[in-house]
């Protein structure tokens, strides 16, 4: 669907900067890793696209926190118009709250934007001989990981940790072994000496040189390996893991009738495949179109990949796994 399509009339359209004095803001609260692909590529690639086709100015004020923080501040009431989260259950929460009206799953791709799977970062060389998500269980390591009370990321880490071990095991006996799952988990989290409240912040404490490994998304593995300062860093990919799927939502209730349509435009836009692309040349993995993932040639392939669905979806995987598995039976025995 065309910008000029969504904008319609331009009688509807909001006037250009040099007629109102402010033109149009848009206001974005993401999760952590969004920040590089929306900023340095598909913010100036919409401004530029609907100032040259119409004549619009606008700006974007963005803010960028762990998905679980995100949600909190727009229940609590920041003005934020479009929400990018990590999880399912952040945009749920905000449809519960009153926020959100509208149904995303109606939007391209049932509001899933993007994708990456979950990996292990480790020192160079990988002094400590971690090949998959078991051995971070292994005695003497130090694992950083983000907290699954603030990050959506972190859930996704302890989904990929767990899930994997039951994938594997019923690779290899036709049955999921649950016992063998929540003991990996335990091990796993016993290790664990730093928990961060975004999967931004743990980067950034591995970074400086705490811990042996960090389990987080691929690319935010891949910018950290491509950055000069970082050439400590490599990344092991597990045989089994999660793919992460991001939903994008509007908060209704923060977007006037004079603005709607503009912010109707950008979520439309952020489908396109010039978007797509963006979000690939940063490292994420395309929600529309495999081959547009396949243009980046760092993004790894992943042996046996699973999604939230193995588990019935975030309806499901949140009680039983998050809170039923994680919380009372692996953090509240560490």
């Amino acid at each position: 669907m065309t910008l000029l399509v969504l904008m319609v009339a331009n009688a509807c359209l909001p006037k250009p900067l040099s007629e109102t004095g402010g033109g149009v803001n848009i206001t974005l609260y993401g999760f952590s890793i969004m920040k590089e692909p929306l900023e340095k590529a598909i913010f100036p690639a919409f401004v530029a696209k609907a100032k040259a086709e119409h004549n619009i100015d606008i700006r974007f004020t963005s803010s960028f926190a762990g998905s679980e923080t995100i949600t909190n501040q727009i229940l609590q009431g920041v003005k934020a118009q479009i929400a990018i989260l990590s999880i399912e259950r952040d945009a749920q929460r905000l449809k519960q709250g009153g926020f959100v009206t509208s149904d995303w799953h109606n939007l391209p791709q049932k509001g899933i934007v993007n994708k990456t799977p979950f990996v292990i970062l480790v020192r160079k060389g990988n002094p400590k001989g971690i090949h998959d998500f078991s051995d971070l269980g292994k005695p003497g390591i130090k694992l950083i990981h983000p907290d699954p009370i603030s990050s959506g990321g972190a859930q996704w880490s302890l989904l990929a940790m767990y899930g994997s071990e039951l994938v594997k095991s019923e690779k290899q006996t036709g049955v999921a072994d649950r016992t063998r799952a929540l003991q990996t988990l335990q091990a796993i989290w016993r290790n664990v000496i730093s928990t961060p409240a975004s999967a931004r912040e743990a980067r950034t404490t591995f970074e400086l040189g705490n811990g042996d490994a960090l389990v987080t998304y691929e690319l935010d593995g891949l910018l950290m390996r491509q950055s000069n300062n970082n050439a400590d860093a490599e990344i092991v990919i597990p045989e089994a893991t999660i793919f992460s799927e991001h939903p994008a939502v509007v908060i209704d209730r923060n977007v006037s009738a004079v603005d709607r349509q503009v912010i109707d435009a950008f979520m439309q836009y952020l489908w396109s495949d010039d978007a797509q692309r963006d979000f690939v040349k940063f490292n994420f993995r395309s929600a529309t179109k495999d081959a547009l993932s396949q243009e980046n040639k760092e993004l790894a392939t992943i042996k046996y990949p699973f999604t939230v669905d193995y588990f019935g979806g975030w309806d499901k995987a949140f009680p039983e796994i998050i809170e039923g598995v994680f919380r009372d039976q692996v953090q509240k025995r560490k």
